[in-house]
């Protein structure tokens, strides 16, 4: 398994060379960011009303010759103009692409703040490519449900 420093190199390299059109990207991902706020999940703490979002997004590509894979996710809780988020980044095998923590969870980097930062750099480079040349990015983004466990 991969170690955070050597994602983040990689990560910055690959940003480069995605800068100069090496890279073809492939992109998955599902979110509840879309979905009506009336089916988000709540969650209060300290008493305060959460309302609850997910989002998965796999990353794929080659890259000096080998497959990389990488998912992100983020969980994010709002409360008018309050956000709090959790980020998890995994380097599962290739046979993996299940957008499932649990199933995850064995394929975790520790995602620091300047890995997470790089992360969203390379996002935001996909999304503006694919905002000039949408064939320039393969990019499938879908809703998904959340539902939390309450757990007595």
């Amino acid at each position: 398994m991969k170690k955070e420093d050597e994602l983040l190199k990689e990560l910055t390299a690959m940003i480069k060379e995605t800068k100069r059109g090496r890279i073809k990207w492939k992109i998955t991902g599902q979110t509840t960011e879309y979905n009506d706020e009336s089916e988000k999940p709540k969650v209060t703490e300290d008493g305060v009303e959460w309302t609850v979002d997910e989002c998965f997004v796999s990353y794929e590509c080659k890259y000096n010759g080998k497959d990389f894979v990488m998912i992100t996710y983020e969980m994010i809780h709002s409360a008018g103009d309050k956000k709090q988020t959790t980020n998890l980044v995994f380097m599962p095998p290739l046979g993996i692409r299940y957008f499932d923590v649990s199933t995850l969870l064995p394929y975790s980097v520790p995602a620091s703040n300047v890995l997470t930062y790089e992360i969203h750099t390379l996002w935001l480079l996909l999304l503006e490519m694919y905002k000039a040349d949408s064939t320039s990015v393969d990019l499938d983004m879908s809703p998904r449900e959340l539902t939390i466990d309450d757990e007595v």
